[in-house]
């Protein structure tokens, strides 16, 4: 389960998130072809490795700035594993803030935005994006054994603009032990 090279592939997802428009959406990432959680025989199950997740945002009104000096938007996101919950529209989604809370453990990785101009409390406005709140890592990557991650997000100040949130997973597929199997089947039921 180490980082190695030879196995590490890159996944992507990417969800637009649309401006003057408060709540919640989703974009789905199908993981099947790549995670197998039943043993058969001999054969072991697989999982889906996470070491690394690479996020963007960008405006999707003025041909691809990184954001709008003028943002007022603010909005929390995060990669959440197994969460079924297809592709919706801002508004149109279903994100709680449990969602991104560290008690939560499907999530994979998730942050916040805050436009430039966001008028919030100065001492939690960060201007620099991402602000991180929790990521694998190389060393304990985030095995995913559910046939699907799914970008959440959930919009707290409207945007002015539409922007793009993507995502990049530095990823591997893995073998995993019936004992490491059944605790991973367990942790991710929801």
């Amino acid at each position: 389960m180490t980082y190695d090279l030879k196995n590490v592939f890159y996944l992507d997802a990417s969800a637009t998130i649309a401006k003057t428009t408060a709540g919640a959406g989703t974009a789905q990432l199908d993981l099947s072809a790549y995670i197998d959680p039943i043993a058969r025989g001999r054969t072991k199950g697989t999982g889906l490795a996470i070491y690394k997740v690479h996020w963007s945002m960008v405006d999707a009104d003025n041909a691809g700035k990184p954001w709008d000096d003028q943002e007022t938007g603010n909005a929390q996101f995060g990669l959440i594993a197994g969460l079924g919950a297809g592709d919706t529209i801002t508004g149109a989604g279903a994100a709680t803030s449990a969602m991104f809370e560290m008690s939560n453990n499907l999530l994979v990785s998730s942050g916040a935005f805050y436009g430039p101009k966001y008028s919030g409390d100065p001492s939690t406005t960060v201007t620099a994006f991402p602000n991180r709140s929790v990521d694998p890592s190389e060393k304990v990557p985030y095995v995913i054994v559910r046939d699907n991650a799914c970008i959440a997000y959930m919009v707290g100040t409207n945007f002015i603009d539409d922007y793009t949130l993507s995502c990049r997973l530095e990823c591997a597929q893995i073998t995993l032990d019936q004992a490491t199997l059944n605790q991973l089947l367990r942790t991710q039921t929801v």
